[in-house]
């Protein structure tokens, strides 16, 4: 990762990185499905990692290290800190689990992997950023949610963990808005934090707790097909437990699918609000 530091997006999404076990089988599925390219990257203990762009922009990281690290098969939303160590104290001190780190990926910054109170992962970074990097409702390569049992307890943790409730020059702000929290660094949205049905155990993955991540493309049709003639599969239900299939118009067009090695997240067409 090169380019400006944490210090300049305190508290919101910096990155995305997918956990796999396979790095080349994931680039020619997230190429065919989203169009995107590769480039090789660089982790520590010559973990196989790459970046993907799309239109020559950074949009996520894919790490061989699913077995290494023994952690879950998938998509992972960075948050800006500025101390990995202080983080990973108030993750704990509010009652969330840290599963691995801080560590360190000399010379970008240091990590840390971690879940929620409800049992969402997520991750902090320290350190510097990818040039160009942003997430956003509109006109981003992603958009990531939370799905949770309560939004306004969870923004009270997330809150406390990222700095949001503090005046911090360059933090984010909040505001709740017909039952969501909206979470804007600058004045743009950047994320949203969600209630809804959720369910620790569930056999369902989209029904547990757990960061949203959407991905959008131009043409939602054709990339639902490259998901199941790349080894993938649509989920039934969507996102919140409905039948959302890919629909020909409306505001919904968005569907949740599953990469050949399990992990789940969203494409949604351009222009969907």
């Amino acid at each position: 990762m090169t380019g400006p530091t944490t210090a300049e997006a305190l508290g919101a999404p910096c990155w995305l990185s997918l956990a796999t076990r396979d790095l080349g089988a994931a680039e020619r599925f997230y190429g065919a499905v989203l169009g995107w390219t590769f480039r090789p990257g660089r982790l520590e203990a010559g973990s196989a990692y790459a970046v993907g762009e799309r239109d020559g922009v950074p949009v996520a990281g894919i790490a061989a290290v699913a077995a290494e690290l023994a952690v879950p098969v998938a998509w992972t939303v960075f948050f800006a800190v500025d101390d990995a160590d202080a983080a990973v104290a108030r993750i704990r001190e509010r009652g969330g689990t840290v599963g691995v780190g801080p560590v360190a990926y000399p010379p970008q910054g240091r990590v840390a992997l971690a879940t929620d109170r409800d049992g969402a992962a997520f991750a902090v970074w320290e350190g510097r950023l990818v040039s160009r990097w942003h997430v956003g409702e509109r006109g981003a390569p992603a958009w990531v949610e939370l799905h949770a049992r309560d939004a306004l307890d969870a923004a009270v943790f997330y809150g406390g963990v990222l700095r949001w409730a503090e005046d911090t020059p360059g933090c984010c702000e909040t505001s709740y808005e017909e039952d969501r929290v909206v979470l804007r660094r600058g004045g743009v949205p950047v994320a949203r934090l969600d209630s809804g049905p959720v369910e620790a155990a569930s056999p369902r993955p989209q029904l547990r707790p757990r960061w949203l991540v959407r991905f959008r493309v131009p043409d939602l049709t054709a990339s639902v097909a490259a998901v199941t003639e790349h080894g993938g599969l649509v989920v039934p239900g969507g996102e919140w437990g409905g039948a959302r299939e890919p629909e020909t118009g409306g505001d919904e067009r968005r569907v949740v699918v599953r990469d050949p090695d399990g992990a789940l997240f969203t494409l949604e067409a351009d222009g969907t609000e």
